[in-house]
């Protein structure tokens, strides 16, 4: 399987779903880091510096959903680029981050593996 380095960090807090992510991440040739929510996304952000992309839900549960989060991590974390993702709500284009992408579920994986080679890249 080939390795381009990119660390990818997947925040999803169905584990079925998450599990879903997981596997495309690789597939693609990446390595993933799970968290199941956002607090636990930040928790590992904090405590690594080789995650080049977040891969997240919008709709998660506990103290910030998936917009907030990837709010703190343009805010914090600059060069991180975000993904985020929702099988509910379209965002409004005010509420994505500069450079993030948004992608409706059902994710199409082809757009998800597109996505994480440009980002990658």
């Amino acid at each position: 399987m080939r390795q381009f380095g990119a660390i990818v960090l997947v925040v999803e807090d169905e584990p079925v779903q998450r599990m879903g992510l997981i596997a495309i991440v690789e597939e693609a040739g990446y390595q993933a880091v799970e968290a199941a929510d956002a607090d636990q996304a930040v928790a590992i952000l904090e405590r690594r510096t080789d995650i080049r992309i977040v891969l997240a839900d919008i709709d998660m549960p506990g103290s910030m959903d998936g917009l907030r989060l990837a709010a703190l991590v343009r805010d914090r974390w600059p060069p991180i680029e975000i993904i985020v993702t929702s099988g509910g709500r379209v965002p409004a284009l005010e509420r994505i981050p500069a450079r993030a992408v948004f992608l409706p579920k059902p994710l199409n994986e082809r757009r998800v593996r597109d996505q994480l080679a440009r980002f990658a890249s």
